[in-house]
């Protein structure tokens, strides 16, 4: 009996210390060996950011060539003055444009520039006494007599980030008048509210979204442009074209113009027997064949199962076609939505790229060799192809007044305006960009709370929300250079934080599949241990009972 009391006190020792070894070294050290490892992440930052409050602000001087403003009035010089407005767009985001002028008298050397021959030569002149910031934009007021300006011109808006304007004598207050229309100078060289509405186009209403916001394509950190000649008849034409020369001439100093802004990759080919896929109309009277307006939509499809997928790129596509119609198809037009050709004979479609039909001169069906050879005219292809891709990347010209006097953007297709005013709506479609990537990553991440955020992640989200900030408070002090750089960083960050390989989700197991990997592992050691714990249990309360029936 002493044996048996004595085994069965040990095999209670030994069940009790099984159980407290399982609970207090071993379900611990397996709760903390199985968790699943979460940095912190700054979701207030996040929060704050999708409220989107930008503040853009343009530094302007405002300088007065001698004679311009009268006696009085120049002696109040140099003052400063701030003037804001509210781009009405919706609740959020919210979108406040600040033109922070100064304004000043005419140096001696601005003087000299101001009365040359030409206002081209003087804006040359002008910009090397300019410190030539991004986004900030000087406006020169010269006399209403001055011979500067042409007759009936009354505003002169050059390549770079001045302009030049008449101004006007009264006996009121020359200074308020001039002033109200130097505003208007600078609106239109800096942003307006339709290029914003188009950074902001996925946060608008669509009613409030005009017919042109979604041609241009989305800002990202590169961009690949593709030209293909589209030779469907290789038998009849024997079609040359110095597509490196023409790149190099015309489209290289307009990319190179927008280095700062993305990177570009460039490359062409020559695709043969590739048709359009649409059959177009015969028109007697013209004696031409005819593409109109609603067929135009159907070309594309066809055509782009030639150009090769641009799946595998991790940039957008823009596709540059230019095609040579078949002998049976010559020559081929374009119409508009109202029946009228198009003179470019060309088209082109939003975030895609442009096509342009090139037609030539076949001599009599007596006369025509078996092979034509044609050389393709690249200047006048270029101009098309350079055209739509101004367009295709946003820049397309605001309607000015008549006498307004706009410099052409010379061989670089791009003024520095214009440069500026791409960088201002980047900027701001960056910025948003990355509210909306870092809001949709915390709700994934807090909706499914088995995902690892290691802390390489963290540390991205946290600069891009840091860059993202920064940003914005560049954008309200008027430094455009460095808010854009960091819009670029928090873009960066924040697709690397979201697209991190940690983060996908199906490396990870659901609870029912955590029940059925656990169970068999843990139900083995488990069952012994609690029917000892319940014997336990039993045995005591029965000891407790047996004295008392003994009384």
């Amino acid at each position: 009996m002493a044996a048996d009391a004595a085994e069965k006190e040990r095999g209670k020792r030994a069940a009790l210390s099984f159980a407290a070894v399982a609970l207090v070294l071993g379900l611990p050290l397996w709760w903390k060996t199985t968790e699943t490892y979460r940095a912190s992440l700054p979701y207030a930052g996040i929060s704050a950011l999708g409220s989107l409050r930008f503040q853009l602000t343009v530094p302007v001087s405002v300088v007065f060539a001698k004679g311009t403003l009268p006696g009085a009035q120049q002696r109040r010089l140099p003052l400063a003055d701030t003037r804001e407005e509210e781009i009405l767009l919706n609740r959020k985001p919210s979108v406040t444009s600040c033109y922070e002028m100064t304004y000043r008298s005419a140096t001696a050397t601005e003087q000299a520039a101001l009365t040359m021959a030409t206002v081209q030569e003087a804006d040359a002149a002008l910009l090397l006494l300019q410190e030539d910031l991004l986004g900030s934009l000087t406006v020169y007021v010269i006399p209403e007599t001055s011979p500067l300006l042409p007759q009936g011109i009354g505003v002169y808006i050059g390549k770079h980030r001045s302009a030049v304007m008449r101004g006007t004598q009264g006996p009121g207050d020359v200074l308020a008048a001039i002033s109200a229309r130097v505003q208007q100078i600078v609106q239109a060289m800096s942003f307006t509210t339709d290029s914003i509405t188009t950074a902001l186009s996925d946060r608008v209403p669509m009613d409030q979204l005009g017919t042109d916001t979604r041609r241009p394509f989305k800002s990202s950190l590169g961009y690949e442009i593709t030209f293909s000649l589209l030779n469907p008849d290789p038998k009849s034409h024997d079609v040359h074209w110095d597509i490196e020369a023409a790149v190099n001439s015309y489209v290289q100093p307009f990319l190179d113009k927008l280095g700062s802004v993305a990177n570009f990759s460039v490359d062409s080919q020559i695709l043969y027997y590739a048709v359009l896929g649409v059959s177009p109309r015969f028109d007697k009277a013209s004696s031409s064949f005819i593409l109109s307006a609603l067929s135009l939509p159907h070309v594309i499809n066809p055509v782009e199962a030639r150009l090769g997928s641009s799946a595998t790129s991790l940039y957008p596509v823009l596709n540059f076609l230019l095609y040579v119609p078949e002998r049976v198809h010559s020559p081929l037009y374009i119409q508009d939505k109202d029946g009228a050709a198009v003179g470019t004979n060309a088209f082109h479609s939003p975030r895609w790229g442009g096509i342009m039909v090139y037609n030539i001169d076949h001599p009599a069906p007596d006369k025509a060799p078996l092979l034509l050879r044609v050389d393709v005219d690249m200047v006048r292809v270029m101009e098309v192809f350079l055209a739509q891709l101004r367009l295709l990347f946003g820049i397309s010209q605001v309607p000015l007044p008549e006498e307004f006097l706009l410099e052409s953007p010379g061989n670089n297709g791009l003024t520095d305006w214009e440069l500026d005013r791409l960088l201002w709506t980047r900027t701001v479609e960056n910025i948003a960009t990355v509210s909306t990537t870092l809001t949709s990553l915390a709700q994934l991440l807090d909706k499914i709370g088995n995902i690892v955020i290691k802390d390489d992640v963290a540390s991205e989200v946290y600069h891009a929300v840091a860059s993202a900030q920064t940003a914005m408070l560049e954008l309200a002090s008027g430094h455009l250079g460095s808010a854009f750089q960091a819009s670029k960083e928090a873009v960066t960050s924040s697709e690397r934080a979201f697209f991190d390989p940690s983060l996908l989700h199906l490396l990870y197991f659901p609870d029912d599949q955590k029940f059925a990997i656990y169970i068999p592992l843990f139900l083995p050691m488990a069952v012994p241990i609690l029917l000892s714990l319940v014997k336990i249990l039993r045995e005591a309360k029965q000891s407790k009972k047996e004295p008392m029936k003994t009384d």
